[in-house]
């Protein structure tokens, strides 16, 4: 298939291009090549290639910044969002839109399925809950695809964060009362790319299997990194005053995927040890 991919210079993007490559022809678009709020400029890229599917990546995903820069985030994530959905809409093409846990407001007790209320807290979950609309009510063709705690081989996230403070400081604080479901890049991309291939549309929750607090995702990483010489110490959320609020609980329950009869996703902890070892290449030993 011809897939156009929104955001392609992005975390995901890189893996949305390595996971997909040997199998589709793919038009990737970086923010610098296509800018989502322009609608006419996205109406005449995507027309011209004439796409089966695309992957709608693109975003802006600062949470703590979209607070001030709310103007940016709607034009980006609701906005951006619209314009391309009528792109797919033209084309006839399916569309996939990469959404956020951040849609929630966290007071469940146990994991979230799809069929659960959303109440985004922050200006980000709200202007990513407002792209779902949009494509719902634009697009016959989509894949609304939320996933959670995002990490990889490229760009900025907690694994790498938490690799990089532990070269630089021997006792990290992490917080312990926020849960939800860390995902790997590689493993949403590939099921991205099993996804585009049915016709199964709707809402799915993707994440890699179980969940954890943040100071147990900061533990499992330095363990993996055989980085046992670094001491951890669990605070509460509460102990950093932060622009937007996060959810205390955003763990996703998979009924979307089974239901649907695909490959669920890996647990969490292997998918990690797979990234660090075999793709972050990150394991140091303690000697010396």
């Amino acid at each position: 298939m011809k897939i156009v991919i929104t955001g392609a210079g992005g975390q995901l993007g890189h893996d949305l291009i390595r996971a997909l490559s040997p199998a589709h022809e793919l038009l990737p678009l970086s923010r610098e090549q296509l800018d989502v709020t322009d609608e006419l400029a996205v109406k005449q890229q995507i027309t011209a290639c004439c796409p089966d599917v695309i992957i709608h990546a693109a975003a802006f995903t600062q949470v703590d910044l979209a607070e001030t820069m709310l103007d940016k985030a709607y034009a980006i994530n609701s906005t951006g969002t619209r314009n391309v959905a009528l792109a797919a809409h033209h084309c006839a093409a399916k569309l996939v839109y990469i959404s956020t846990d951040y849609v929630f407001d966290g007071t469940k007790t146990g994991s979230y399925t799809e069929m659960d209320r959303t109440n985004p807290l922050s200006v980000y979950g709200n202007s990513k809950l407002h792209g779902e609309k949009f494509v719902e009510m634009i697009s016959q063709r989509y894949f609304i695809v939320r996933t959670s705690w995002l990490y990889g081989k490229h760009g900025s996230n907690f694994v790498t964060k938490v690799l990089s403070m532990a070269d630089r400081q021997s006792r990290l604080t992490m917080v312990y009362d926020q849960t939800g479901s860390p995902t790997y890049t590689l493993d949403l991309a590939r099921f991205v790319g099993e996804l585009v291939e049915t016709e199964k549309y709707g809402l799915y929750h993707v994440s890699n299997q179980g969940c954890c607090s943040r100071y147990e995702f900061a533990e499992a990483i330095l363990q993996t990194a055989n980085r046992t010489d670094i001491s951890l110490e669990a605070v509460s959320a509460s102990t950093f005053s932060l622009p937007a609020l996060r959810p205390d609980n955003s763990a996703f329950d998979d009924l979307a995927i089974r239901q649907n009869g695909f490959s669920r996703m890996r647990e969490w902890k292997l998918a990690l040890q797979d990234c660090i070892q075999n793709d972050i290449q990150y394991v140091r030993s303690n000697e010396g």
